[in-house]
């Protein structure tokens, strides 16, 4: 049975990709295998093979085995808008039971599967569903991370309120700097250290060439996490 994980963020651009593709790589230094999935992305690039994300195709490079990207990426929108919106211009439905079933497919392949959500955690995804309800129906633990900017108290504090009501686990928050001169920034990761009602999984600084062993490095609790889950 595998031990999977959901990723959502406060935000568009906090670095959930990063964020995911670095608990991949812990995992897998763990000794582990580890799959990524990012279920519906826009912004996609147009290809022979069909519509292409390349934060879809990074996860994809990272996974610990081959998978066809349509189970990766079952929802690919060209437009860099929210999918919603995407999928009704071209009069398709993003389904959730289709998600499902693509996920079903990707755990039985790694021992972990890391699904990267798309935007925050209440974006849209059909007329009566958001992010929020795909977690809730894959049935996932929750981490959350914040994108360290102005505004950033106010976003993670109702980001975690919405896990919490919608009955969500809210494994941990990863704190990530978005910029690289955020005044006081340490004061408003302790202010959300004493606010939120979960662990405080890492802090990653401001990186200008960020990458996966960046990350990694700095999440390494992540195996620590499943290993007591295993017991």
């Amino acid at each position: 049975m595998s031990l999977d994980l959901f990723i959502t963020g406060t935000d568009t651009a906090v670095g959930k990709t990063w964020v995911t593709l670095g608990i991949m790589a812990a995992l897998q230094t763990s000794g582990a295998s580890a799959i990524g999935m990012k279920p519906v992305a826009s912004g996609c690039r147009s290809t022979g093979a069909g519509f292409r994300n390349e934060d879809a195709e990074r996860l994809l490079h990272q996974s610990s085995v081959p998978a066809p990207y349509d189970l990766v990426n079952p929802f690919a929108f060209a437009p860099a808008i929210a999918p919603h919106i995407a999928a009704a211009e071209i009069g398709r439905d993003i389904s959730l039971a289709k998600i499902a079933s693509c996920y079903r497919a990707l755990t039985g392949l790694a021992d972990h599967c890391v699904v990267e959500g798309v935007g925050g955690w209440l974006v849209p995804l059909t007329a009566t569903e958001t992010v929020a309800d795909l977690a809730r129906h894959l049935g996932l633990p929750v981490i959350l991370v914040v994108g360290i900017r102005l505004g950033c108290l106010n976003h993670a504090l109702l980001s975690v309120a919405g896990i919490r009501h919608g009955g969500n686990r809210l494994l941990g928050w990863v704190a990530n700097h978005t910029e690289p001169d955020m005044a006081r920034s340490e004061e408003n990761i302790l202010t959300l250290e004493t606010r939120i009602d979960a662990p405080l999984l890492a802090t990653i600084p401001w990186l200008s060439e960020p990458s996966v062993a960046d990350f990694a490095g700095r999440l390494t609790i992540i195996e620590r996490i499943f290993s007591q889950q295993r017991r």
